[in-house]
């Protein structure tokens, strides 16, 4: 009879629940990630890696700001999310969409800079405008952004930057030498800015996904599938052993992989973890 057996012992560790479910020596282990009541600003959320970030922080118990360009597209998200999410309609590109954020946004705990465009082009054919047309938006978007919301944070001893970044930012495509250049910035920017939270609650990191499924990447897959008479998933497989052959992963990742990383790096629990680029690159860089 196993009801006669002794019972293992509930462990409880900072940050852990441990209960006890049906079955002998059965128990789910369930992580707290302490985000109930953080307020915080996913740039470029409406969909792929941004909303499904926004959807992972608010099932942490997190408040969440959504943000993208057409009140249409804002409101679709903020409905899928639901949980007390809001929106901000604005255009990053330009100072005065950022002012717009940094007005009605408030008081936040957590900063996510996933706003960002892509484009591959030969680097012969990038004209300038393309150049700057990157950088206002991967770049100074993030910068004005953080530093309206950066400040507060270090006042108020808690806080968390996150730039998403790319393992483009390492290994620059030679197909989208503009896009790499872009993440390379602001992984610079992710090293400066920790030092600037020394002695404080504050982080400041960047995320690298590698090859990831978003809907823009699929739509842009799909597209080059047909033209090269390829079904999604030969493309796929063409695309990992011709372009990306160092991916340990083979395959694009989902959003929601990505997003896991990020909402860890969001909590309380990851204090320890500051001034990194933390990759969810499929293996796609070599260097450890």
């Amino acid at each position: 009879d196993l009801d006669h057996w002794p019972k293992p012992a509930r462990q409880w560790r900072p940050g852990l629940t441990f209960l006890p479910l049906r079955g002998f020596f059965q128990r789910a282990f369930i992580m707290n990630l302490q985000l109930e009541n953080k307020t915080a600003l996913i740039t470029g959320s409406t969909k792929g890696i941004g909303f499904a970030i926004a959807r992972a922080l608010a099932g942490e118990g997190a408040k969440v700001i959504l943000n993208g360009r057409t009140a249409g597209s804002v409101d679709e998200a903020v409905q899928k999310i639901d949980n007390g999410a809001r929106g901000i309609v604005a255009d990053l590109s330009g100072a005065a969409g950022c002012a717009a954020v940094l007005e009605q946004a408030g008081q936040i705990d957590i900063l996510i800079n996933n706003a960002g465009i892509f484009e591959p082009k030969p680097f012969a054919e990038i004209p300038d405008a393309d150049w700057d047309r990157f950088y206002q938006v991967n770049v100074m978007a993030a910068i004005r952004l953080t530093r309206g919301f950066f400040p507060p944070m270090l006042q108020r001893n808690w806080g968390r930057v996150i730039f998403m970044s790319s393992e483009s930012g390492i290994q620059v495509p030679e197909e989208m030498i503009h896009y790499g250049m872009t993440k390379a910035a602001e992984i610079a920017l992710v090293n400066g800015l920790a030092r600037l939270t020394r002695g404080t609650a504050v982080t400041v990191n960047a995320v690298l996904p590698g090859p990831t499924a978003s809907e823009g990447v699929t739509d842009f897959v799909g597209a080059l599938a047909a033209t090269a008479k390829q079904s999604p998933a030969e493309f796929e497989k063409e695309f990992f052993r011709s372009m990306r052959p160092t991916s340990l992963l083979q395959r694009f990742a989902s959003v929601d992989e990505v997003a896991h990383t990020v909402t860890y790096l969001c909590s309380p629990l990851a204090s320890a973890t500051n001034g990194a680029a933390v990759r969810v690159d499929g293996g796609v860089i070599r260097t450890t």
